[in-house]
């Protein structure tokens, strides 16, 4: 089985500080085939990615610019987005992990 994992795991409020999965990704990853966690893996990093993160520049993967209906970010605690850049783009699973809670 593939995985993110970087054995750092806590859940910072739906989503992984370690791998930046969420946690229904996490409690999901064992229904998914390989090809899959490989799509998926590649989404987390970056590798396949959407746009670029407003915050860091790093390439990042929406769900929804992908087009689908739902995405993973819906998926944790709403973050304070207050203090970050306004713009329609979404920032990267790394820099959201580190806002705070709204």
């Amino acid at each position: 089985m593939k995985t993110p994992c970087i054995a750092a795991c806590k859940n910072n409020a739906g989503i992984c500080s370690g791998c930046f999965r969420t946690m229904n990704e996490l409690t999901q990853w064992r229904e998914l085939n390989d090809a899959q966690q490989s799509m998926r893996i590649a989404e987390i990093k970056g590798i396949v990615a959407t746009h670029s993160c407003p915050s860091c520049g790093e390439q990042s993967h929406c769900d929804i610019s992908a087009g689908k209906d739902h995405c993973w970010c819906f998926d944790i605690e709403k973050r304070d987005l207050s203090n970050t850049i306004k713009t329609n783009t979404c920032l990267c699973r790394k820099c959201l992990s580190y806002l705070p809670i709204r």
